[in-house]
């Protein structure tokens, strides 16, 4: 694996080992010092063009206990404001001794321009509306860890699917490791018949719902998503509040879902739209244990691009 640009080039089998080795790192994390020289003297740059808080500061944490150097790159301020290119920027960068590039993009398929034009390996952390293929891995790690399997579960994805890189890469992922994937929100913010070949591996593992409680009804696993209104050309809700009412979950709707059910949720959370605050004491809420794994599945992203571990 040179590159990890997508769920959607990657078999069951990279999955898997993905999710293994994280699960073998992330022991580290609780050891009195938490750091390793594994990957000592390498660079990795991240660049990040839309704001992030835990992607970026996942893999700032995951660099640092692999002992890798870190540069994160300011658009603000940068030569970008004087015209130059992006590949021209991450060329110069590279000539540094830059060995890995972690970047999140506006633009679909960023990421991939930059892997058919530079020599180092090159890591999604989302862009545009397609991918954000660690927040995937970490999502799979969680529910694995908590359920003890990917297979054959319920996984009712509830938000702003036809915007969302999340969704995406959650619902090929998820379909991947051999679960069915329902999906339910406003119909402008769910998939076209015409799209769904986008979203859509298996025809009997992806539903589409236009009623929340058909989709979440028996899930093992319940993810909320924020509605991604800064990708919307035009407004596509009346209203935060309108939302929360039809398609916000609220401890009404835990008598559907399975005893035992997992909550989760990318965020950043808006408690109050997709999520009532009285969720944050579901005792199977697993948004922070989200957090943590995505620090072990980045650890094993960069040890097998940078090792070929």
């Amino acid at each position: 694996m040179k590159h990890l640009l997508d769920i959607e080039s990657l078999s069951k089998e990279d999955i898997e080992h993905y999710l293994n080795l994280a699960d073998n790192l992330k022991e580290i994390l609780y050891r009195p010092i938490p750091k390793v020289p594994t990957l000592r003297g390498k660079l990795v740059l991240l660049l990040f063009y839309e704001p992030s808080t835990r992607t970026k500061f996942s893999f700032e944490r995951a660099c640092k206990i692999l002992s890798a150097e870190v540069m994160s790159f300011q658009t603000k301020g940068s030569s970008l404001e004087k015209g130059e290119t992006l590949l021209d920027t991450v060329k110069n960068l590279k000539t540094l001794g830059v060995n890995l590039i972690v970047i999140r993009h506006n633009l679909s398929g960023t990421p991939h321009f930059l892997a058919r034009n530079l020599s180092v390996p090159v890591v999604n952390a989302g862009d545009g509306t397609h991918e954000h293929p660690t927040q995937a891995l970490l999502d799979l790690l969680t529910v694995r860890q908590k359920l003890g399997t990917l297979y054959d579960l319920k996984v009712a994805i509830i938000g702003d699917i036809k915007h969302s890189r999340v969704a995406h890469s959650d619902i090929l992922a998820f379909q991947k490791m051999g679960s069915t994937v329902y999906v339910s929100g406003p119909a402008h913010l769910l998939p076209t018949p015409a799209e769904e070949e986008f979203f859509c591996l298996k025809p009997k593992a992806f539903k589409v719902c236009y009623n929340l409680a058909t989709a979440i009804e028996s899930a093992d696993v319940v993810i909320a998503l924020r509605v991604q209104k800064e990708r919307h050309e035009t407004p596509l809700i009346p209203g935060y509040n309108e939302y929360h009412l039809t398609f916000g979950l609220a401890p009404k709707h835990l008598d559907l879902i399975k005893e035992g059910a997992l909550l989760m949720h990318p965020g950043p959370i808006n408690w109050g739209v997709e999520l009532h605050p009285e969720l944050e004491k579901y005792p199977f809420q697993v948004i922070l244990d989200q957090v943590e794994n995505g620090v072990a599945v980045r650890m094993a992203v960069l040890l097998t691009l940078l090792t070929g571990a």
